[in-house]
């Protein structure tokens, strides 16, 4: 049985490169591209394989970008199931600014795909589902998916009894909650975009998370606010955690770093205090590396030996090198 699957409909080759100075209309030399696996759900479940977790990767490919996204995740050691589609997968560019280090990330939309490619989708998902415990449904919809594919695929899965982590945005977060989740991940942005108001402070942030438990759309809202750090809301609490200081990289994945460490922490049984002192760590680790290579296990352990981290630290050495 595998612990937690990660779902991800419109995933990406990620290309990454550096130049000097980013100036209109001139030709601007990169570096050498370095590539990555990419997508939000293929990112948790490269993050999860690299502290020790049990997972499979599900997601849809096409054509030779498909394929390169399936051999880099195998290089990776990440158990994956990849979906055949007509259409080719994406690739995504970041180029880093040397002068400043600045980050100019410029997201293609990725293939159409048919209702008939969804509909086999869905029933791929439903049967990797029916023997998780968790299912991480992360990214944005490709062309041609309805807004309520999510929801769709939550409900299937929902029959399996596998609990559904969300982390995803607009119409299809809005319609994935009217069936409900276990947790929902969401930005600053889009909290407001779910609250119908803009939230500058954090009581006000807490009021719009507790609002959406209270309704019964999710049991745990886990808030990343970047540079601030992050926030997790349920019934009977609220937790907080500063941003673990760093040199910040690059911002590529961080949120899905932390999505990773903080479900596998509470798949492995552990508090959820514990678990959000595991996510920071390997937010602020991916933070700190180049493009999008991600957080490494050493380097997470590295950071929970700060003293707001240790009781992290201590899960981090209970579990085994994979």
């Amino acid at each position: 049985m595998t612990d937690i699957v990660t779902v991800t409909l419109n995933p990406a080759v990620d290309v990454f490169a550096a130049v000097g100075t980013v100036e209109p209309t001139r030709k601007l030399r990169c570096s050498s591209p370095v590539r990555y696996p990419g997508g939000g759900g293929v990112n948790v479940a490269r993050v999860i394989r690299r502290l020790g977790g049990d997972c499979i990767a599900v997601y849809l490919a096409g054509g030779a970008t498909g394929n390169r996204l399936t051999s880099m995740l195998a290089e990776e050691a990440v158990p994956s199931m990849p979906i055949e589609i007509r259409g080719e997968t994406r690739e995504n560019f970041t180029v880093r600014e040397a002068s400043s280090g600045r980050e100019f990330r410029f997201v293609l939309p990725g293939p159409e795909v048919s209702p008939e490619e969804i509909a086999a989708c869905e029933g791929r998902i439903r049967t990797a589902a029916a023997t998780c415990h968790y299912l991480v449904l992360s990214g944005s919809l490709p062309a041609g998916a309805p807004a309520d594919t999510w929801a769709r695929i939550a409900r299937a899965a929902g029959t399996a009894r596998a609990r559904i982590v969300l982390d995803t945005s607009g119409s299809a977060l809005a319609a994935a909650l009217i069936l409900g989740a276990w947790l929902v991940k969401p930005s600053l942005n889009e909290l407001s975009e779910l609250a119908g108001r803009e939230l500058s402070t954090e009581p006000e942030c807490i009021d719009a998370a507790r609002a959406i438990v209270k309704r019964g759309a999710v049991e745990i809202v886990a808030l990343t606010l970047g540079e601030r750090g992050a926030i997790v809301v349920t019934s009977n609490q609220v937790l907080r955690a500063p941003a673990v200081q760093v040199k910040v990289r690059s911002a590529v994945g961080a949120r899905d770093s932390f999505l990773a460490g903080f479900v596998l922490a509470i798949s492995q049984g552990e508090p959820m205090a514990e678990a959000l002192n595991v996510a920071m760590a390997a937010a602020a680790a991916t933070v700190s590396s180049v493009g999008n290579a991600l957080c490494e296990r050493k380097e997470v352990e590295r950071l929970c030996e700060s003293p707001t981290q240790r009781p992290a630290a201590a899960w981090l050495a209970r579990d085994s090198t994979p």
